[in-house]
């Protein structure tokens, strides 16, 4: 008599091999372009997808590269116009100087006096220009100390005041706001000789 025959799966009475603990029945298929962990997106979707999203972020690139474009622009018409037109201010402060300047020589017949008080009256107005735009004069005294980012050394001479304190004032110089416009010449002192 020969031995009970088990019940055997048909494929595996066929000659297949035995199926391993790996692949086991009920592990669902990968469709064909799935990528595994993302179960039912195929590749070209996220291909569209991927595509969008660059082109999107090229056209914020762009958008971005033109407004920086625009702000450059504006930056340097800015500067331009604030070179053309920067003495504007003062400019208009000068003009009643030069108004009273040509009135005192249309005058005929002046005194020395009268030619006195006009040209008081007109350095005022040419002060109060100076102020409205932050104008100043750099004028040391003799003795203070020697300044080299406000004052210019003409030479040293011999004086009673200590060495390397301003001996005398040549020329005032002048400030606008804090920048040096022009610095005061002055001697320097070498001590006592």
């Amino acid at each position: 008599m020969s031995a009970p025959q088990e019940d055997l799966d048909p494929k595996a009475a066929a000659g297949a091999v035995p199926q391993g603990p790996a692949e086991t029945p009920d592990a669902p298929e990968t469709a064909p372009g799935a990528i595994a962990g993302q179960p039912g997106e195929d590749l070209p979707a996220l291909l569209a997808e991927a595509q969008a999203k660059v082109a999107e972020y090229h056209d914020q690139l762009l958008r971005a590269h033109a407004e920086v474009e625009n702000v450059r622009r504006r930056a340097q018409e800015d500067v331009a116009k604030a070179r053309k037109f920067g003495t504007e201010s003062f400019a208009e402060s000068l003009i009643p100087v030069r108004d009273s300047l040509e009135a005192a020589l249309a005058l005929e017949n002046q005194t020395a006096d009268d030619w006195q008080k006009g040209v008081e009256s007109t350095l005022r107005q040419l002060n109060n220009a100076f102020e409205r735009n932050q104008m100043r004069e750099i004028a040391p005294q003799p003795g203070e100390a020697f300044d080299p980012h406000r004052h210019q050394a003409i030479s040293n001479v011999p004086s009673e005041h200590p060495q390397g304190a301003i001996a005398q004032t040549l020329q005032k110089g002048y400030l606008i706001a804090d920048r040096v416009l022009r610095p005061a010449l002055v001697m320097v002192s070498a001590g006592r000789s």
